[in-house]
Order: C-alpha cells, then structure tokens, then sequence
C-alpha cells in the first residue's frame, strides 16, 4: 500500500518557532522556525518512508467562514515578525528541496489537508498528517492517522491518532469531535460555541447523544436546567459553531499526486538554501555536497619538478591575478622563535583566469623550501588572492600588501555579523558555488592524512580554494567599492595583516619562573580567602557552587537582596556587587573569584603557550568583531585584568628582552574624542581644547558649578555619565552603576543631553539612520548592521539601539589604532630600527625597544599616532616605559 504525508505548513513553522530557541544566520535572518520545521520533517520522513509528500499554507485572504461570521479569528494577534520573516524562507527551503506546496485562496490548510487526506484514502493508500492543530483529529480513519509533535526537554515527541485513539483520547468518534467544538467553542479561531458548556459538559453531552442532531432532539433531557436553557436558547450558534469548526473534505483542488512524489530533496538548489541559511549540520544529509564537473575538468595535480616548474612559470607569466591556497595544518601550533603556526605542509594550489587549477604536492625534489622560494618569487611581481593572506606570508615577498588581496577579509567586511567564515562560504554567499568544508570531505583527518587515502579529492579541494579565490576577488571588490569599503580595505585591512603576522611572529617574552611564583602567590592568597569565608560564614562549605553560596549568604546569614532561580538563589556578579560595600564576606567572594580566575586562566593557562624561545605567541583576529575591533586568542592576551592589584601584577612577568625596555603608549578618551568630533558638539569640543579635566569640566557644566567647586563624587558621576553616554546607558544602567534612584540617574542624563545638545541628536540620528538603511558606518566607512532594530522583540530593538549609537564610535576608534598600527609598523621599518611593535590591546601599544632607540620610538608613537585620524579635537597619547609590562603600564 502507498502512502502519502501532509503537512500543516504554518502550524508545524508555528510550534517549531515556539520550541527551537531563537537562531539567525549572519545576514540577520531569523531561522529557529525553519530549522525546527526541517528537523521535523526529517524525523518524519524517517519513520514514514513515504511515496508521496505534500506541504498546506493557509493564504493570508477571507475564507468562506469568514463570510458567515465576520469575527472568526478576529481574536488573534498578529505573527511576530521573526516568525513572519521566516515564512517566505521556509517555502524558499521547499521550492528547493522540490517538496510540492498547496495553498489556495478561500481555503484554509486544514481544508486541503483534509481534502487530500480523504482522496487518498478512496485511492487506496495509507495517510499521515502532521500538525499541531487538533481540529484535524475529526478527520482519523483507520487508515487516517493524525501526527501532533510535542517539544519536551528540547526533544521532538509526536503523539499518534487513529479514529480508536480519538475515541480513547477524548470519549467521542472523530465526527462527533467537530459536534464537541461547536458546543464548547475555541477561543483561538474565535468560534462561540454555546455559553455555559465547557469542555467537560460538553463532551458529556456527546458521550449521552452522539451528535448535535440527537442533542436537540432529546435536548429536554438534559438534566442541568442552566446548560438546558442555554442550548436551546443558542441552537443557532451552536449549528454556526459546527459550521465554522468542520473542515471542508471536498474542497476544489487542482492536484496531482504525481507531482507529490517523493524523490532526492538533496539537490543543488537545496544545498545552496541550506548554506545560506547556515544549517550547517543539516548539511550531512548532502552526501557530498555540491560540485560542478566542468570546474573540476580543469584541476590537476603535480608531483614532479619539471610539472611545478611549468607551472610557476605560467604563475610569473600571467599578467593577470592568480588564485593560491597553502595547504597546511592549522591545528598544530609551533611556538617555536620564528612563531607562526606552521604544521603539516602538504603543497600550494594555484588557479588561473583560464580556469585551470593545479595543486602541487610537497615531494621528493619538490621540497617546503623550495614551494616557499617558488611563492616568494611569484609573489614579487604577481598579484596575489586567497583567503587568509596573513597565514601565507611565511611564504610570500611582504614588502607591498598592495599585490595582495583576502577574499575572506573582504566577505567579513562585507558582513561582520558572521562568526566565521571560510573560503566554502565565500564560495556559497558572492560566487553561488558549492564546495564542502574540509572537515565535510575528509573528516577528523589532517591535510596529510588526506592527501594520502584521497588524493584525487585531496587535489579538487586544494584547487577550489584557489580557484573560489581568483574567481571571488573582483566580485568582491565591486560589492566593496558599491558599499563604499574598498578604500577601508585597501588601506586599512589588507597593511594591517602583515602587521599583525609580525607581531605574532615576534611573540612576547616571559619569565616562566615568575608566571610560576605568581600563581604560587594567587595559592597563597586564595587559600586565606577560603578560610576567611569559612570563619565568616560560620561552616564550611563549596565556595564554587552558586546553590551552596546562596544558601549560605540568603538563608543562612539572611543576606538582603537574594533572587530565587530554578536551581537556587543566583550568585552572579551582579547581585553580588551591590551586596560587596555593606557585607565583607560578599567582598570576599568576588576577590576569591577573581583570583582562581586569574589563577586558571593565566597563572596555569598561559604557560601552556610558551615556547622554546619563551615568547607566546598569541594571534590576532582581523574577523571575529562586529565593530571592526582586533581580537587575540590562543592567548587571549588583550583581557589581561586591570582592576585589580594582583590581576595587574601578572604584567611584571611580561618583559622586553635583553637590551630593549617596553614603550607602552595609549589613546586618552578616545571614543570620548571621536563623539566630540563625531556630533559636532561645540561645547564637548571647546571642552576637550581646553586641556583640562574632561570629567570635571562635564561636571562643571551639567551640575552648574565652578569647575574648581567640583567634588570627587561629582566627577565620579560625570565620568560614569560620559562613558555611559558612548554607550546608549539607559537611567536603569546608570542607577545600578551609581548606586542612586533611576530618577536621579534620568535627571543626570537629561542635564547631559541639554548640556552637549549635539551629542543628543548625534544618537539620535544614528539610530534613525540605522532603522533606514540597515546599518550604521564608522568615519572610514565600515559598516556594522543592526538587524536587532526591525525585531518584535522589544529588548531586541533596546539592544539594537545601543549598538546604533555605539558601532560608530566603538568602530572609528578600531579603525584609528589600525591606522597607528600600520604607521607605526612603517615608520620603523623605514627608519630601520630594530625596536618591534608586539602587542596590541585595544587603544594600547606596545613596543621592545631596543634601549639606545627609546627616544625615536616615543616620538614615532607620538607623531604616527596623534596623526592617525584628522578630527576636530586632538588625539592624545599617554607614553610610558618601563622594565617590564606593568611597569610601562
């Protein structure tokens, strides 16, 4: 026997909305009903193997219910827009998938459903219909049953209905289902039903009767006088009820089951949805993803050194842009002196504008080295693209990043809200071509691993990734020249990759036996916390778990101030924080905390990164931030503590080497100085040029007092009021940072805004604009998008204006120390010095100056840094040196 599944579109879109937790891809396209629709469908389809497949929408138009009662449905809020979006994506998904859709004006998907339900089963076959809604139980047979998933713990339940299970389940048939709606009602489609019958008299009244008909025939022996009088005074609504309630069976449809027939739905077309949308581990269902023979016909690998050779050559002979890949493991890092994360080499694609693309393999006479001399040669006096140019200069000519250019840099550019990307997306998202990621192709397995058990895929691999390169670097370049972005790229991003290469590749020096005495002490000190906290609460107990500490400080000692979770009373920063000033076993837990962190995390977690030359080498990340700012990982060396004494002392153990000192310099204000510049505030900007005291002078003026007058606690709260400001800080964020009502903080922020009126309609605007195009912009043009504005979600769009008010700021300020970096970088370069720039930490520099060069690296910093950006009030460096980092700090 055949069988056929239908499926509720918008109600299962519906219950999946509700059930998956909120999701978005990079474009910031809500996608939790879709994915949780697809997961549904896939468990269907597994447990089904049906024959055929259709999906029902209702169509947003009057049905004929509508026209015998006005009010049906008038009862229901409208979608939510996160949702809403996601319903052109969903059929988007199906189209591609080639699942056959019906919708039809006039009808609901209950009554297709039920139509198609009814047809199929006079052809003989097997029917199973899914959805979320339970009028459709009227329509189980014995052969008709009835699907309804249920989410509980996050897992995906259906509930299975034939006409028995009905009858179990709610004490009447199927058919007399639809006579029990119309006598109780559903207040989600706004049917009246009769007043005064419920579920359970209802259903009562159908197990003594059987059918409405019955009911009124014998309606003088229903025994409850109130329920009696108000079926018969309501016969009329209780038949307009039914009406409403029963689904349509015989609906006109124009159907054929031939075009429901199941098929592959992994197609290409499919596959491309499924990227967009960054289902990315629905994409195993893709046997091996989606690629074009015509491409491939092109890929060749090499092995000889006559075939390299002739390769080469066609690369110093081109006249045109060539396409490379390096093709090493990235997983292994050497921290060894010449940095960098060199780790299993197995050769360099090449691709060309003929289309063809060559991998040559790193054997025999074809060596690293000689692969490494090749490129540099290559690179000298060709232009170059790829994706990750700073993991390729190890092998390339550096001299002029101008030859270069990262696809992958510019797709982040192009949309910063991705948290990763790879050369396959880039492939996906600006060339409409599918590749599969590495992992996708060969697993767990290393780039050697692979090239050995699969070489033939191996080599398809290794030349997509220089052809996506080649192919995707002018269509990228004309999305960033319409956005207005070339420029930022050209000038900014691309010199900054061999900075930030440098800089990893010095690494900074550090005395492993001080990293260790410090952790000795962090023991020292936590150990004497332990047992300060154990005195103070009376017992002893786990200081590391929230429901131990909360019983200790809210029922115990009966601290104010505790808010009771699932779990127990929360312990988080926050509640904390306001209890530390009054309470000092609460003081003593945060500094407690503070240190096993430290401990953890630096005093432990550092020295696993220290090499042979005992450097670290940390990376630095042009593409994880939205707003454009460089992050460090493996170490994360940009979150050294600053806040506490003992957290700062871990700088000492940072230290230049022999014959060098540090020379720390940093932005005074910065982001205060380019909202100065940025709203065109005259007063900000007279204050700023007259070279006093920015927070007594905001002080002065808010609170209208002379500036000499101004009391610490003032500044206090003109300085949390000016940062707060950069930041969107809400009257409710400023209170809990001052400690004062939420009216007092709203009176500070309104004296601010008429104070500095420009700074006011400066956020404004931004968000205004924000809410127009989609995005805000920086000085230097990078655009940072806010999709948060247009959410439903009311703490969505607070957020959203924040960081409308925030990117252009924060984003100016990322972009003017990447301006200083590459100024600073060349200028000593030029100057040939032999001082290094090796960190960056947000506004802050560093730099191993050799001793005898200490005078010309602070004026370089000086001049290169204060010239970085031209804005209408000056940039100002606080300059330090020292013996090690905390004392240049």
């Amino acid at each position: 026997m055949e069988k056929i599944v239908l499926i509720d579109g918008h109600s299962i879109l519906n219950r999946a909305f509700y059930g998956v937790p909120d999701l978005t891809n990079s474009a910031g396209l809500h996608t939790n009903a879709v994915y949780g629709f697809l997961n549904i469908l896939f468990k269907i389809l597994e447990e089904e193997s049906p024959d055929y497949l259709t999906v029902a929408f209702d169509v947003k138009a009057p049905t004929f219910r509508h026209e015998i009662y006005k009010e049906y449905k008038g009862t229901r809020k409208p979608m939510p827009e996160e949702l809403r979006q996601q319903v052109p994506a969903l059929k988007e998904v199906l189209t591609a998938m080639g699942i056959k859709m019906m919708e039809k004006a006039g009808l609901e998907a209950d009554d297709i459903l039920g139509t198609l339900a009814k047809k199929a089963e006079k052809e003989g076959m097997e029917v199973s219909l899914v959805s979320g809604d339970r009028d459709l139980l009227q329509i189980a047979t014995d052969v008709i049953k009835i699907r309804i998933p249920k989410t509980k713990g996050g897992k995906t339940e259906i509930e299975d209905y034939y006409a028995a299970d009905v009858k179990e389940k709610y004490q009447v048939t199927p058919t007399a289902f639809i006579e029990l709606k119309a006598l109780m009602g559903d207040t989600a489609d706004n049917i009246p039903g009769v007043p005064k019958v419920g579920e359970k008299t209802a259903t009562e009244l159908m197990v003594q009767f059987g059918t409405l008909e019955n009911l009124y025939t014998h309606v003088d022996e229903v025994g409850k006088k109130s329920v009696r009088e108000s079926l018969i005074n309501n016969k009329e609504l209780a038949y307009l009820s039914k009406t409403l309630a029963e689904i349509n069976v015989d609906s006109p449809l124009d159907f054929s089951f031939e075009e429901a027939r199941v098929h592959d739905f992994y197609t290409e077309e499919a596959y491309v949805v499924f990227k967009k949308l960054e289902f990315k581990n629905l994409l195993s269902r893709f046997e091996k993803g989606i690629s074009n023979d015509s491409i491939i016909a092109g890929f060749q690998m090499v092995s000889g050194l006559p075939e390299a050779e002739e390769v080469f050559g066609k690369a110093l002979e081109s006249g045109g842009e060539v396409g490379f890949a390096i093709l090493k493991d990235s997983t292994i890092k050497n921290n060894s002196s010449k940095g960098g994360k060199t780790g299993g080499f197995a050769g360099i694609a090449l691709g060309f504008d003929s289309g063809r693309c060559f991998f040559i393999q790193c054997t025999g006479l074809v060596t690293e080295e000689y692969l490494r001399g090749k490129m540099a040669e290559v690179s000298s006096c060709t232009k170059l693209c790829c994706g990750d140019i700073k993991g390729a200069y190890d092998y390339l000519m550096c001299d002029d990043t101008q030859r270069f250019f990262d696809v992958i840099l510019a797709a982040y550019l192009l949309n910063p809200l991705k948290n990763d990307y790879t050369i396959a997306d880039v492939a996906n998202e600006h060339l409409g071509l599918m590749i599969p990621e590495q992992a996708q192709r060969f697993g767990k397995a290393s780039l050697l691993e692979a090239l050995s058990q699969k070489p033939e895929e191996f080599t398809q691999y290794a030349c997509f990734l220089a052809y996506v390169a080649l192919k995707a670097a002018p269509v990228l370049r004309e999305k960033l020249d319409e956005a207005g972005m070339l420029t930022l790229m050209n000038e900014i991003e691309m010199p900054l990759t061999y900075v930030l290469y440098d800089m990893e590749k010095e690494g900074i020096l550090v005395k492993p036996q001080e990293l260790k005495a410090y952790g000795e002490a962090l023991t020292g000190r936590i150990s004497e916390l332990e047992q300060k906290i154990y005195k103070e609460a009376g017992t002893e107990f786990n200081i590391n778990s929230p429901k131990q500490l909360g019983e200790i400080l809210f029922d115990k000692l009966a601290l104010p101030g505790g808010k009771k979770t699932k779990t127990g009373y929360s312990t988080a920063a926050d509640v904390l924080e306001k209890l530390a000033p009054d309470h000092i076993i609460v003081a003593d837990v945060l500094e407690y905390r503070g240190l096993a962190k430290l401990k953890s995390t630096y005093a432990e977690g550092l020295s696993a990164y220290i090499g042979e030359d005992n450097r670290i080498h940390s990376t630095f990340n042009q593409t994880i931030t939205a707003t454009g700012r460089i992050s460090s990982t493996d170490p994360n060396l940009q979150n050294i503590p600053m806040r506490m004494e003992l957290g700062r002392q871990i700088r000492k153990v940072f230290i230049p080497k022999e014959g060098c000192i540090f020379t720390d310099a940093d932005y005074s204000q910065i982001e205060l100085r380019i909202l100065a510049h940025m709203s065109g505030d005259g007063q900000l900007i007279d204050a700023y040029r007259m070279h006093a005291d920015i927070h007594r002078i905001t002080a002065s003026q808010v609170f209208h007092i002379p500036f000499d007058e101004v009391t610490d606690l003032q500044r206090r709260n003109a300085k949390a009021v000016n940062f707060g400001i950069v930041y969107g800080i809400s009257s409710f964020g400023l209170s809990q940072g001052l400690s004062i009502t939420k009216k007092e903080a709203a009176e500070y922020i309104e004296k601010y805004f008429a104070t500095y009126p420009g700074v006011k309609n400066f956020l404004d605007k931004s968000v205004k604009d924000a809410r127009e195009k989609g995005y805000v912009t920086t000085l230097f043009g990078r655009r940072r998008p806010v999709p948060e504005l247009s959410s439903s979600n009311f703490m969505q769009r607070s957020f959203g204006e924040r960081v409308a008010m925030n990117s252009p700021i924060q984003g100016t300020a990322a972009d003017v120390i990447k301006i200083a970096m590459i100024k600073v970088h060349q200028r000593l370069k030029k100057e040939k010095l032999a001082s290094k720039l090796i960190l960056q930490v947000h506004d802050e520099l560093l730099i191993e100056t050799k001793k005898e060069e200490a005078d010309k690296v602070q004026l370089i910093l000086e001049e290169e840094m204060s010239r970085a950006a031209q804005l209408s009030v000056r940039l100002e460096i606080d300059l330090h040196e020292g013996n090690d980092w905390y004392e240049a700090k």
